[in-house]
């Protein structure tokens, strides 16, 4: 089909009901009415010869060929729309929005971002911590780093494996040398634990010590490892964490690691809805988050 003949107004209809899965969202995103869209994506689907969507009892239903053409519409208006918002302030630096896990955005990223910005000085990097889902759409972020404990993929984006977490037990140096100093993974039930969402890594850690029959169900519960990290700083228990997040405390001397257990605990990812068509600026750092971050660094 010729650009000057493409069917904009019922593309934007289809996009916006397959992208919320309804044509009553659709037709309120779009200030219309539900008959307006219905109209307009029957009037698509009889042009294509093909049906987009299964109308199904009270909701619809994208079908594989209304899928493939979702993916590509959003992506396009997306783009279209982060092009003119460009143009409308004038924007002459390059602006890469990405949403990052927050402890690795306060344990990792924040401390790398100046080596970034020296290599590339055109462009600004905009950071959001979250560790929700996001759907890379319109003005929000291109990229996205995020922990999985199992998941290595998701649907409809890309994802890059940056690390597997190496776990370990670590100390304050000042906690341990107040006790008595451990000599076996047993000794730590002597002192405070320091606990990430529950106590269940601690007890597989235990577990993979070979010390059996609790004594670790007690301690702070944190829900982000951030936060563990800092209260094992400051003497507040023994915590377990992320080697590669705590590097930079256990060789200043600010925590010191206690014993050779190690438990695999889940990866960072780097995500897009399509790594290839990103911004070139996107692609910059995309790229110079992977090797910075990739393997065990």
């Amino acid at each position: 089909m010729k650009r000057g003949r493409l069917p904009l107004t019922a593309l934007r209809s289809f996009e916006a009901a397959g992208r919320l899965e309804s044509f009553t969202l659709a037709a309120e995103e779009l200030f219309v009415s539900q008959a307006a869209i219905s109209r307009q994506i029957r009037g698509l689907e009889e042009e294509m010869g093909r049906p987009l969507f299964e109308r199904q009892h009270r909701r619809v239903v994208l079908t594989s060929a209304g899928r493939a053409l979702l993916d590509v519409l959003t992506a396009c208006f997306d783009r279209m729309e982060n092009a003119l918002g460009a143009t409308a302030a004038g924007e002459v630096r390059h602006l890469v929005h990405i949403s990052v896990e927050p402890s690795f955005a306060s344990g990792r990223l924040l401390a790398a971002l100046p080596d970034f910005a020296e290599n590339n000085p055109d462009i600004d990097v905009q950071m959001e911590s979250d560790s929700r889902l996001i759907g890379f759409r319109g003005k929000g972020p291109v990229l996205a780093v995020r922990y999985s404990a199992g998941a290595r993929n998701w649907p409809r984006v890309e994802a890059r494996h940056l690390y597997d977490c190496e776990m370990a037990a670590v100390a304050a140096p000042e906690l341990i040398a107040a006790g008595t100093m451990p000599d076996k993974p047993a000794d730590l039930l002597r002192f405070p634990l320091v606990h990430e969402e529950n106590r269940d890594l601690w007890a597989r850690w235990f577990s993979a010590a070979g010390v059996h029959g609790g004594g670790f169900e007690r301690g702070p519960i944190f829900d982000d490892a951030s936060l563990v990290l800092q209260a094992a700083i400051r003497g507040q228990g023994i915590a377990i964490v992320d080697l590669a997040m705590a590097r930079g405390e256990l060789e200043a001397g600010r925590l010191v690691r206690l014993f050779d257990t190690v438990l695999l605990h889940g990866a960072y990812f780097l995500v897009a809805r399509d790594f290839r068509r990103l911004p070139p600026a996107a692609r910059i750092l995309a790229d110079w988050l992977t090797e910075e971050f990739g393997g065990a660094s």
